[in-house]
Formats: structure tokens, C-alpha cells, sequence
């Protein structure tokens, strides 16, 4: 399950929530209680294990 980042449209707090994808309406702020909430975007980090991972390649044709 990924983890999202909301922001409270009350109380302002910042968190992240884990979420089964499209659960991401109504979820309560642990601050204040509302659920007034945004989620926010965010970009998603990778974890390398050192294998034979491709790399990105900017220019035409790639690899």
C-alpha cells in the first residue's frame, strides 16, 4: 500500500497515512479530527538493490 501525504484544511498539521490506492478522501486529521483533508503531491522514491537495473537515458533511441 503506498503511503500518502495530506495537509488539514483546519488546523494546517501536515502527515502521511498509509492507503489502499483511491482511499484518499475523507481521512481524518490526527491532529484535530476533521476531515477536511488535501492530499498532497508528492514523488515516490526508489530503492536501488544494486542488480542489473536500467538507467535513464534522455536522448533518442535510449539504452
Amino acid at each position: 500500500m503506498p503511503i500518502y501525504e495530506f495537509k488539514c484544511a483546519d488546523c494546517g498539521n501536515e502527515f502521511s497515512e498509509i492507503r489502499r490506492i483511491g482511499e484518499d478522501k475523507g481521512v481524518p486529521c490526527p491532529s484535530c479530527s476533521s476531515v477536511k483533508t488535501i492530499k498532497k503531491i508528492s514523488a515516490f522514491a526508489s530503492i536501488s538493490t544494486g542488480g542489473n537495473t536500467p538507467t535513464c537515458s534522455h536522448g533518442a533511441g535510449g539504452g
